[in-house]
């Protein structure tokens, strides 16, 4: 933690020193002309299924209207583009670095405050309030959207209806619950199946940071770098809600992606809170199509701010401040900014269900799915996205769950008082994130 604290007091100082954004090398490919009249843009993602997928939906639709524009795609894992976009940045220079990269929403902040001016303003590309409003904190920084929203977060409860059935339940009893109903329902399930209700990581607290944020809460403050830790309400609890699934003997524990897809293609978990990005991994296992629903997320019980709608990872494409930067927003502000019918391409032909709210009335958004019994769960989604509450995940989202709340989490569990847990990760993540 204080190696990642003493890179960003670094990358701070070296930005104060430099009163415009960092110098162009001319190694930079980027934005340059390719001698044919041809000018190229490079782009970073990852997850050649999903992402980079969508790009190349994208890149087709761009070049049947603009054919003079070439675009690189170049696929990155995740933490190497941001091990690549901090080594960059801070150096000062943009030699390697891309026109157009995916940021996480969770990490968007700890690149924008810290590295501003390495940033190209896209407002006059896009039309914001055209995406959902959740979406905005996150690519936005200092009144200035320098983010195009791209896939919704969106969460949903992913259920079993055969599983549900035999316990006596349908999906139909499931649209407005509370955590504390899910808990008694899951009982019901495991004790007329046999299947656990959920699978949990330990180590991966996502379901927490659903929680806090279906009530328009999360670990910071309104100003993204204040902990709120201690006296946080939605967040005292989300613990004692996960604390209670937990002594439930509800849920298996995986420790790995693959386990946890495992575990409902083999049909031993029963549900699963999620984005809903899950959608495609529930549908492989191709033996169990008819025997899902989709369901709106529970609520917290005693928190009358919590609503049936949150959010969980999500990403948005960044234009960087070099050279070809024009052509960089052009390309996103006609594409994932406006393009209604490539919005439809990407939901049939990828599963990605975007948040700009023009794409809701195409066609594409209002088919039924037959995997989830006939559903229109890509019409649910987007209903469910514009219902999200809009939080600032702020520059420490992940350096206060990894470092703090995981292992807090599981003093709790062995029996430390609630309020003092909140309190000591109060005072851990106020020593460590100044």
């Amino acid at each position: 933690m204080k190696k990642v604290l003493a890179l960003l007091l670094t990358s701070m100082m070296l930005l104060a020193a430099c009163s415009s954004a960092p110098t162009s090398n001319g190694g930079n490919e980027s934005g340059t002309n390719q001698g044919d009249g041809k000018e190229k843009i490079t782009i970073w993602a990852w997850d050649p299924k999903f992402n980079i997928a969508a790009l190349n939906i994208a890149k087709d639709a761009y070049a049947a209207e603009n054919p003079d524009l070439q675009v690189e795609i170049i696929e990155n894992a995740q933490n190497d583009i941001v091990q690549k976009l901090n080594t960059g940045m801070s150096s000062g220079t943009t030699k390697g670095l891309p026109n157009i990269v995916l940021i996480e929403d969770y990490r968007a902040q700890s690149f924008l405050q810290v590295y501003p001016d390495a940033f190209y303003p896209v407002a006059d590309n896009i039309k914001a309030s055209e995406f959902a409003d959740y979406k905005l904190g996150p690519t936005s920084y200092d009144g200035k959207n320098y983010g195009v929203p791209f896939d919704s977060g969106v969460t949903g409860l992913y259920v079993r209806t055969d599983y549900l059935e035999q316990a006596g339940y349908t999906p139909a009893d499931m649209q407005d619950i509370n955590w504390d109903q899910f808990i008694e329902i899951g009982k019901k399930v495991k004790e007329a199946t046999g299947k656990d209700w959920l699978t949990m990581d330990p180590t991966d607290l996502g379901i927490l940071r659903i929680m806090i944020q279906s009530a328009g809460s999360w670990y910071l403050k309104e100003d993204g770098r204040t902990a709120d830790l201690e006296g946080n309400a939605a967040l005292k609890e989300a613990f004692e809600t996960y604390k209670e699934i937990v002594e439930a003997n509800i849920a298996k524990t995986h420790s790995d992606w693959s386990q946890m897809v495992a575990n409902f293609n083999n049909g031993s978990t029963a549900a699963v809170v999620t984005g809903n990005w899950f959608t495609p991994s529930i549908m492989a296992a191709d033996d169990q199509a008819g025997k899902w629903a989709i369901v709106p997320l529970p609520k917290l019980t005693n928190n009358a701010n919590s609503v049936h709608a949150s959010s969980l990872g999500g990403s948005s494409w960044y234009v960087l401040n070099v050279p070809g930067k024009e052509a960089a927003a052009k390309f996103l502000g006609e594409t994932f900014g406006a393009n209604v019918d490539m919005y439809q391409k990407l939901v049939t032909d990828v599963g990605a269900i975007g948040s700009y709210k023009p794409a809701v009335e195409g066609e594409a958004y209002k088919a039924p799915n037959e995997f989830f019994g006939g559903q229109n769960i890509v019409s649910d989604f987007a209903n469910w996205t514009a219902q999200v509450p809009k939080v600032n995940y702020g520059l420490h989202t992940y350096a206060i769950e990894d470092t703090i709340l995981v292992v807090e989490m599981q003093n709790y569990l062995n029996g430390k008082d609630i309020d003092q847990v909140l309190a000591d990760a109060q005072k851990q993540a106020d020593a460590q994130i100044k």
